[in-house]
């Protein structure tokens, strides 16, 4: 059965925008379970090699790419592949699964996915000379006042003992992490399927076997030996499969279809999706400020993916509209 551009597009879209918004509740939920940061990014890991590797092993044998590495594991070079792999393989992971063990959900809402676009463009303004245009400036702005009406008031609290502001910053830092892989993934113009893949083996490489030898010698706690097998497994299907393998492949069709600019669009839903999410789902309360620094950071995203005088159909079609800010 066929499906036509039209069809495959919007599935993508509703996928994409399904499991990011289901990663943000799920990560929090699962952080007042039984496992611990490291033990959901190793499950990550393990997962996503279970599709990914595989796949590229397979690749590299029949294109016969002169360029892998890590024994055909990576269908890119050893150097990108590292450096792609730091930022946005187990870096990433650590720092956005060790924040919902001190954050809640609605925080990582507007926190996780709002300030990457801020992260993106700064860093785009330094590594690759990108302009700021005025119109971008002030969606930056707005995504920063979002940003400290959510992180100003956890950091007012760490004097009274909270540990809320922990999470936040890691929020933030698992954002410019990202933000600075998807930065040299760009600069590199590498495919983003194949950047998944070598992010995924070089993680699985290296942080895998370390996570071992940290936990055998009794340096590093984890939980693996407490958890129901059914959790575990859960696990590697939606962190590793699901938000790595499936959301990877659907958002680059997304882009293949829409654009960047209107799937950037689209990606704004996250956002909100999510808040709702943690309301509904994991009974977090919903202060005013959090509501005004949704609202702000939403708005902002828009706002930054858009050119003056041209509409989403025709600044996808632009030059400039290639840049994206996944």
């Amino acid at each position: 059965m066929r499906f036509s551009p039209r069809t495959v597009g919007l599935l993508s879209a509703v996928i994409t925008v399904t499991i990011w918004t289901g990663f943000i509740v799920i990560a929090r939920a699962s952080a007042q379970r039984t496992l611990l940061p490291l033990d959901i990014a190793l499950l990550r890991i393990l997962g996503a090699s279970l599709v990914l590797l595989p796949w590229s092993w397979w690749m590299v044998r029949q294109r016969r790419i002169a360029t892998s590495s890590l024994g055909g594991l990576s269908p890119l070079p050893l150097r990108t592949t590292a450096l792609l792999g730091v930022f946005g393989g187990a870096l990433y992971a650590v720092l956005a699964y060790a924040g919902f063990f001190h954050a809640p959900a609605i925080h990582a809402s507007v926190l996780l996915p709002g300030s990457l676009p801020l992260w993106t463009a700064l860093l785009a303004a330094w590594l690759l000379r990108d302009r700021i245009t005025p119109l971008r400036a002030a969606g930056l702005a707005l995504i920063v006042a979002g940003d400290l009406l959510v992180g100003g008031s956890s950091l007012l609290a760490a004097w009274t003992g909270a540990a809320v502001w922990k999470g936040d910053v890691m929020f933030m830092l698992a954002a410019a992490s990202w933000a600075m892989y998807s930065v040299h993934a760009r600069r590199l113009a590498v495919d983003a399927v194949q950047a998944t893949m070598a992010v995924t083996a070089f993680a699985l490489v290296t942080c895998a076997p370390l996570y071992v030898l940290l936990v055998g010698s009794g340096l590093l706690s984890s939980h693996l030996g407490q958890t129901p097998w059914g959790e575990i497994l859960f696990q590697m299907g939606f962190q590793g499969i699901g938000a790595v393998a499936i959301s990877g492949i659907t958002f680059t069709r997304m882009i293949q279809h829409y654009g960047p600019v209107r799937s950037t669009m689209i990606t704004a839903l996250v956002p909100g999706l999510s808040a709702i999410g943690a309301v509904w789902l994991l009974g977090e309360p919903l202060h005013w400020n959090l509501v005004a620094g949704l609202l702000l950071v939403t708005t902002g995203i828009l706002l930054g993916v858009l050119r003056p005088g041209l509409r989403p159909a025709a600044a996808d079609k632009a030059p400039q509209g290639a840049k994206l800010h996944p």
